[in-house]
């Protein structure tokens, strides 16, 4: 991703569902509808907890609405006060499956009339997006109206994800109410890792579960990711290619800096640290946001390609944005830091011609305000799903890309579905980070489909 997160998060982000990555503001366009209420808009009303409900325009359903649903800061405890959470709901029909999507991160591309999701739109299923809590409008208030960055670990504490899923339980029960046919939660990335964090919490909620793309890091710097991307990802020769391009930018530090420099200030990125250890650091990322992408080895430019080429080429496949502190992805490297993991990089062979010696916890130093570098990590959550995936057979499908360096921290290689009824793992064949039922080979779409429709209809 630009902004690695759709945890995963490059994802993620600009490529999220293929749609947008621009944010928006619903108050600032003119998705807003006016007109009489309808049934439907009516039983939303009247759901306790939920607000401001309005009606969106939509490509896709019968209606769309905006709405907001009251969340406890602190789980099932009030004491610590109460937030409100933004859900996005498109009706198809009552008695039509539902699709729960778990985001990970702001969801605006939820609000564009033309925003249609994957199994939504196979199944002909109402949708349900919910905003993940601390992003965007769905953050507690904070003291004296200061910018969450800014906030302590005081404020940051209830960020956790046993606390989004008691959000996400919440949704389920007050909008169970209204639809009753089965229930389905999916997501991509992180939103991928919130579905497997909610089937293992929450067992009973979803009928079904697909989590698209979702890794289940053991650690801040989790190790696997660094060995995929050295020995296993691609072809030799691919890897051979990707290494010289980096050591290609390395070569061209000195002669680039001036234009990355330009193009940093006219972007009004912020950084932690020096624009050369920043430069040294998308070096670093840039094997993992290659591959994450599909991007194809062809692509990199040849080694007597001018400079500019150079530049526009590893600025959009290893933009310095991802680095940017503060950002509105702070709420993600919180969790990241305390409970979600992340992936560590390799210097080999570039540390020579690097300022940035240091790489060990550059979570903390290059991603997170100074005030929150003392998040300590809690492995609690990793053993917790392991756990339930190995000793419970849920109706869950995974899908990951062979070639996404996320894949190397997901489920594929330790869960063993051999003696199970229900959960399966798909690994697309050299897919990426935008692995998908549509893209999978057919005979994988064909298997897909056959259980979904089954337990569907169960």
């Amino acid at each position: 991703m630009t902004k690695k997160l759709t945890i995963c998060l490059r994802i993620l982000l600009l490529t999220i569902l293929l749609t947008v990555t621009a944010s928006v503001k619903a108050q600032d366009n003119d998705l807003y509808l006016t007109g009489d209420t309808t049934v439907f808009m009516r039983q939303l009303i009247a759901v306790p907890g939920v607000s401001n409900v309005q009606r969106i325009q939509s490509n896709h359903y019968t209606e769309k609405y905006v709405l907001l649903m009251e969340q406890n800061v602190d789980g099932d405890d009030s004491s610590h006060g109460t937030f409100n959470q933004r859900v996005v709901v498109g009706l198809k029909g009552l008695d039509r499956p539902t699709v729960l999507v778990t985001e990970g991160y702001d969801a605006d591309y939820s609000l564009y009339p033309f925003y249609e999701e994957e199994l939504a739109k196979l199944f002909n299923a109402n949708l349900i997006v919910c905003q993940y809590r601390y992003f965007g409008e769905s953050a507690p208030t904070t003291p004296d109206g200061e910018s969450t960055d800014k906030q302590g670990q005081d404020y940051w504490q209830y960020m956790t994800v046993d606390n989004s899923l008691r959000d996400y339980h919440h949704v389920r029960q007050a909008l169970g109410s209204i639809f009753s046919g089965k229930w389905i939660s999916t997501g991509i990335s992180k939103g991928g890792q919130t579905t497997m964090f909610y089937r293992a919490t929450y067992p009973n909620d979803m009928d079904v579960s697909v989590s698209y793309v979702a890794p289940l890091n053991r650690a801040v710097e989790d190790g696997r990711h660094e060995k995929f991307l050295a020995k296993k990802v691609g072809t030799k020769e691919e890897r051979e290619v990707v290494a010289a391009a980096q050591q290609e930018l390395m070569n061209r530090k000195d002669s680039l800096m001036e234009k990355y420099e330009d193009w940093c200030e006219r972007q009004e990125l912020h950084f932690n640290i020096s624009m050369s250890d920043v430069y040294d650091f998308c070096v670093m990322e840039y094997p993992f946001a290659l591959w994450q992408w599909g991007t194809p080895t062809s692509s990199i430019p040849a080694h007597d390609a001018d400079n500019e080429t150079w530049f526009k080429h590893f600025t959009t496949v290893s933009s310095p944005d991802y680095f940017e502190c503060p950002s509105s992805y702070v709420p993600f490297f919180v969790q990241a830091a305390h409970e979600l993991g992340y992936y560590g990089y390799s210097n080999k062979g570039l540390k020579k011609q690097m300022s940035a010696k240091k790489t060990k916890n550059y979570l903390y130093s290059v991603m997170l305000p100074e005030q929150l570098r003392g998040i300590k990590f809690d492995k609690t959550l990793y053993k917790r799903t392991v756990k339930y995936l190995k000793e419970n057979d849920p109706k869950h499908i995974f899908i990951y890309g062979e070639i996404d360096p996320w894949t190397s921290s997901g489920v594929a290689d330790w869960l063993d579905c051999s003696k199970k009824q229900n959960m399966r793992v798909f690994v697309q064949p050299r897919g990426s980070h935008k692995a998908r039922i549509g893209n999978m080979p057919d005979d994988m779409k064909a298997e897909i489909m056959s259980l979904l429709t089954k337990w569907l209809s169960e």
